[in-house]
């Protein structure tokens, strides 16, 4: 798998992430062997960066145990979470995270989301200090705004911002992308799949299990789910009109992007990896894009948790 540099000055990692956020059960419980065989399938791939967060319920312990003895194959990223940024809570939080990963570092520590009721020169001084003892390599961002960044990055290097982005959430093309690519900074947007919307599976209806957490989108609720399906299908055809699928085609127009480092994609199974995988060799060009925004149209996801 092609790799890219993740900002100005970081690592080369592959050009699809995997997303570890499904194997610890966020969208419905996997058995743990099938997670492993998921993580080994990304391995195999050269699928080599993987992305989750202490508060992943259980996915860095099933990485813990995926990445036994294939620890140095792997470029590991996780996340703060949590509202309490101070220095006492994130010293803790990666011991844990370094505990229950099986590793005595962590190649990117990102920050999950903005904290404005604890100073960001703190915040960054603390990872600084991380990095000096080598606990960390590497700084991330996730959710911040062009704003926030620039704030972070004036304490210390930022080699990454991790927005949400795909096909139909394209707000961060307006700010967050293009700040980005001018100042170095690697984008590896999340929710490429939007939480599966673009994988093509849910028909307007659909009824999740009780722990997945789609059953708080409004996206997947009522008239808005046949809204959003009607623009999928429309997507779905295209691809199919080329030779792929509606998630190969998602993949590659995120990758399509000259601000995107990588691509964060979520995946359950070993077969579904090796899908995802398939997408990393396919080069959209400006035509297609064109084609892409004329079948979708004005549409825009309006994203809301109930």
């Amino acid at each position: 798998m092609d790799t890219r540099m993740l900002g100005k000055d970081g690592p080369r990692v592959s050009i699809i992430c995997f997303g570890a956020w499904p194997i610890g059960g966020g969208l419905g419980s996997v058995p743990e062997e099938q997670s492993i065989a998921a993580v080994h399938a990304a391995l195999d791939a050269g699928m080599t960066f993987i992305d989750t967060a202490e508060g992943y319920q259980t996915s860095e312990s099933v990485l813990g145990r995926a990445l036994k003895g294939r620890r140095h194959q792997a470029f590991l990223a996780t996340k703060l979470t949590g509202s309490d940024h101070s220095v006492e809570h994130m010293n803790l939080a990666v011991e844990n995270s370094l505990r229950t990963l099986g590793t005595d570092y962590i190649d990117l520590y990102q920050l999950h989301s903005p904290q404005p009721q604890w100073p960001i020169a703190g915040t960054m001084a603390g990872l600084m200090r991380l990095r000096e003892l080598g606990k960390i390599r590497y700084i991330g961002v996730s959710n911040f705004s062009p704003e926030q960044t620039k704030e972070a990055m004036s304490f210390g290097p930022v080699h990454s911002s991790q927005p949400r982005y795909n096909m139909l959430w394209r707000d961060a093309e307006d700010d967050v992308l293009p700040y980005c690519l001018d100042n170095g900074v690697g984008v590896i947007p999340h929710s490429v799949l939007c939480k599966g919307m673009l994988a093509g599976r849910h028909q307007p209806g659909h009824q999740f299990a009780p722990d997945d957490e789609r059953t708080r989108f409004n996206f997947f609720q009522g008239e808005y789910f046949q809204q959003v399906h009607d623009v999928v299908q429309g997507l779905t055809q295209w691809a199919e009109d080329h030779g792929r699928d509606i998630v190969q085609l998602a993949i590659a127009w995120t990758l399509a992007s000259p601000a995107v480092t990588s691509a964060i994609v979520g995946a359950k199974s070993a077969e579904q990896v090796q899908h995802n995988a398939r997408a990393a060799d396919w080069r959209l060009t400006p035509s297609d894009m064109r084609e892409l925004d004329e079948v979708q149209g004005s549409f825009r996801l309006d994203w809301v948790k109930d």
